[in-house]
């Protein structure tokens, strides 16, 4: 400052003043960038943890339907054998009623042997099927719980694009927007979690 009045402002009072009238580096703009700094690491570490339980869930899926798929497979040839049997076990009465009377208890036999083992080749084939439908239950329980992830994360996910762009607009009404979709993909999560 010079003794006739005329002030000279460096680099640093130049801030100070702009700061004062409200500018870019304020406290209130420096307090708003650091809270939503943090506030994104979160919401990117728990979009994170949702991204792994979406992938976990679907890989999950994938392998029960194989087990479905697998066990409907074993059931179908559990079937062609009972219906094999049946075959044998028809081919057997036709034979006893061509028969004469001194064969026919031999094919009996045989017959009623075919029809035993019918019985347990049926309860077989239908103990696979149910396994094969629990199988597909279960692989449908996971994608639904998949899709429910993988809408947190994608909620999760526009969540930090808002708070990067609250940051580069200052508007507080976009951070405030962020925070309603932090929550919103939380509670997708929780209903993930909780396989709703």
């Amino acid at each position: 400052m010079s003794g006739q009045g005329f002030h000279v402002h460096g680099p640093h009072d130049h801030e100070l003043e702009h700061a004062a009238q409200g500018g870019h580096d304020s406290s209130s703009s420096g307090g708003m960038i650091a809270q939503i700094a943090v506030v994104t690491a979160i919401i990117a570490t728990v979009g994170a943890l949702f991204s792994y339980m979406g992938g976990a869930t679907q890989a999950n899926a994938g392998l029960y339907k194989n087990n479905a798929a697998i066990k409907k497979t074993e059931a179908a040839n559990q079937w062609s054998y009972f219906q094999s049997k049946s075959t044998k076990q028809s081919l057997a009465e036709f034979a006893r009623d061509l028969a004469p009377e001194d064969k026919r208890v031999a094919y009996q036999g045989k017959i009623d042997r075919y029809e035993k083992e019918k019985g347990e080749i049926k309860l077989g084939a239908e103990k696979l099927e149910t396994e094969a439908t629990t199988w597909d239950k279960s692989s449908d329980e996971q994608m639904h719980q998949h899709h429910r992830w993988a809408q947190a994360t994608t909620v999760l996910q526009v969540s930090i694009a808002l708070a990067a762009i609250a940051l580069l607009t200052r508007k507080k009404w976009l951070e405030y927007g962020m925070f309603a979709l932090a929550a919103i993909g939380v509670v997708l999560g929780g209903l993930a979690a909780l396989h709703i």
